[in-house]
């Protein structure tokens, strides 16, 4: 990370030559997700805008805390009752989030370090999507909860699983494993966790003796078709996951 970039209190930076790691985490421990001012929602956004712009970065990774990716929300950082000021917000920091990691132009490498229950869809949208054996991948932030399951879940699962597949997997609150989520596509290689961040390096070491243009083009090239989707579909998303839960408030 460059010296000029802030620092944040849910991310751990560890840089290894050109590539840089992404350790999420609260208090040190696994990260539970929150959706307040200045939190890890508004955090990941800014940090992404970051990274792009650092010329310095060849291979990103990023990973989790402990034996959870993100399985939890942090009921100490979410908006009580949040209105349309807070709404407008919160739509914003999630176009930010979704399309900030899309415009770093270097390699992502996801190590899904355990179960990934909240934004499940941010690690996916990694070139290399490494999980460890007791990774679980779901979308429990949503639907389940009677909210619209927008955030970029509604975009990403189904480009990964298939239209019905995704829609039953968003509706139901289904619970992938691991090598279910290998055996589908969704993950490129499941390893024990005591494995995964090696691995992860390894990878990333190999990347970056590439040519740093042929790094940048291809992860260009690899991302342009998912850019266009979010484009075209995550406001969408995002609005109508907004209006249904404004809706839903009494009054």
């Amino acid at each position: 990370m460059s010296a000029q970039a802030p620092a944040y209190r849910n991310i751990h930076f560890e840089r290894r030559g050109g590539s840089l790691m992404l350790r999420l985490h609260t208090d040190g421990g696994a990260l539970k997700w929150g959706a307040t001012v200045g939190s890890i929602h508004w955090q990941l956004g800014d940090a992404f805008r970051h990274l792009a712009q650092d010329d310095s970065i060849r291979v990103i990774i990023l990973t989790g805390t402990g034996e959870s990716f993100c399985s939890e929300m942090n009921l100490a950082e979410l908006p009580a009752s949040p209105g349309v000021s807070e709404w407008t917000r919160l739509v914003d920091e999630g176009r930010k989030l979704m399309m900030g990691l899309l415009d770093i132009e270097v390699p992502v490498i996801a190590a899904v370090n355990g179960p990934a229950h909240i934004h499940s869809q941010l690690p996916l949208l990694a070139d290399i999507v490494l999980a460890a054996t007791n990774a679980e991948f779901a979308d429990l932030a949503h639907f389940i909860h009677g909210v619209v399951p927008g955030d970029g879940v509604h975009v990403v699962w189904p480009m990964l699983l298939g239209v019905n597949r995704a829609r039953y997997f968003l509706m139901t609150g289904q619970r992938l494993t691991a090598q279910q989520a290998c055996d589908l596509g969704v993950v490129a290689e499941v390893l024990p966790p005591d494995k995964l961040l090696a691995r992860a390096w390894e990878l990333a070491a190999d990347l970056e003796r590439k040519p740093p243009a042929a790094l940048r083009n291809t992860r260009a090239a690899l991302t342009h078709h998912i850019k266009k989707r979010l484009l075209e579909e995550l406001d969408h998303g995002l609005a109508l996951e907004a209006v249904a839960v404004l809706a839903s408030r009494p009054g």
